[in-house]
């Protein structure tokens, strides 16, 4: 059948047909559209950088003599309550919206801020702390695989490119392969927390900033509040053991009180990552956002260069290199699928 000449708008474009010819005109629904797609960025990548403190600065409690349950269930309280606060002041309605979505942010509460810790601080019980993080940062992997199963829309070659370029410079980032010991418990746990890590993404992504929406910063506060509780469950039902100590701490070479990684900790890889998150995933592709989150890994190792003294191998910097490289390809490939003309119809 010849195709008829004439208009048609789509979700994303608004084309002009002639006959034997498909020409796209237009664009009006483009997501992210470029300035969405930088302010998202911005702030995926501050979310990035504010996570990667947490791995640093938890340690420093740990080593101080503080469970991993214990640090963190003090940093999830902790962020509960600046969250709250910070609520409050913004919107003092936020609670009746939190439970006008209950159901919303007591599964972003549960699954990926509590699962996630959870199975995490579960899988590096039984493996290296490289190769659990490893797996976890499967998660765009599953992201993307999630999307293209549910869409039926297989992502564009420099897509899945830019996702294996990625992957694999995580691994040597990571420097896995230096002190590697697996085992099959750990891989399950650690797997489990990439699901969770997945979830986050594509819960954010729900996320809406027009009138009836759910307002990011209720989410994360709502979430914060649901998670700090489910751990604390953990702890006091003694699933996992919680250990609290009052010994000074040490960081970036400096004896503290153990409530400055504490507080530390509650605003910043914990309030101020998850809301930036949140934004930031609401303005990007979940299949993107995710692969941004990668950069998380590179700010920990930074940040644990330089708060714990923790040397900084040549082959991470490549690493780094190649998960920069991965990203790129991947914003590409989103960018060919936005552009490719529509099929005309027959």
């Amino acid at each position: 059948m010849t195709p008829v000449a004439g208009s048609v708008t789509t979700n994303n474009h608004f084309t002009h047909y002639t006959p034997g010819r498909c020409r796209i005109t237009a664009t009006t629904d483009v997501r992210p559209a470029a300035d969405q797609f930088r302010a998202g960025l911005l702030l995926a990548l501050g979310s990035a950088f504010a996570f990667g403190m947490s791995g640093p600065l938890g340690k420093s409690l740990m080593e101080a003599g503080w469970s991993p349950t214990a640090a963190v269930t003090a940093r999830l309280a902790g962020g509960a309550l600046a969250m709250a606060a910070f609520a409050t002041a913004m919107n003092r309605t936020w609670v009746r919206e939190a439970l006008a979505h209950w159901r919303t942010v007591l599964a972003y509460g549960a699954v990926p801020i509590a699962g996630a810790q959870f199975c995490y601080y579960n899988a590096v019980s039984h493996l290296s702390v490289g190769v659990a993080l490893l797996i976890e940062y499967t998660a765009p992997i599953l992201v993307v695989g999630w999307l293209w199963a549910t869409t039926g829309r297989r992502p564009a070659s420099l897509t899945l490119a830019g996702v294996a370029l990625a992957v694999a410079g995580i691994t040597l980032v990571l420097n896995v392969f230096s002190d590697a010991h697996i085992n099959l418990t750990g891989v399950g746990w650690a797997m489990v927390a990439a699901v969770c890590a997945a979830c986050y993404f594509m819960m954010s992504d729900e996320v809406s900033t027009e009138e009836g929406g759910l307002n990011p910063v209720t989410l994360a506060a709502g979430g914060l509040i649901v998670g700090a509780v489910a751990v604390a469950l953990l702890g006091a039902s003694r699933v996992m053991p919680m250990t609290f100590t009052s010994a000074d701490t040490m960081v970036a070479g400096i004896a503290t009180p153990w409530f400055v990684p504490v507080i530390a900790m509650a605003l910043i890889p914990t309030a101020i990552a998850y809301t930036l998150g949140i934004m930031g995933v609401a303005r990007l592709r979940p299949r993107f956002a995710s692969l941004v989150g990668l950069s998380e890994v590179m700010f920990a190792v930074l940040t644990a260069w330089v708060l714990l003294g923790e040397s900084l191998a040549a082959v991470q910097v490549v690493g780094a290199a190649v998960v920069l490289a991965g990203l790129v390809l991947a914003r590409l490939g989103d960018r060919t699928e936005r552009l490719a003309p529509a099929e005309p119809p027959m």
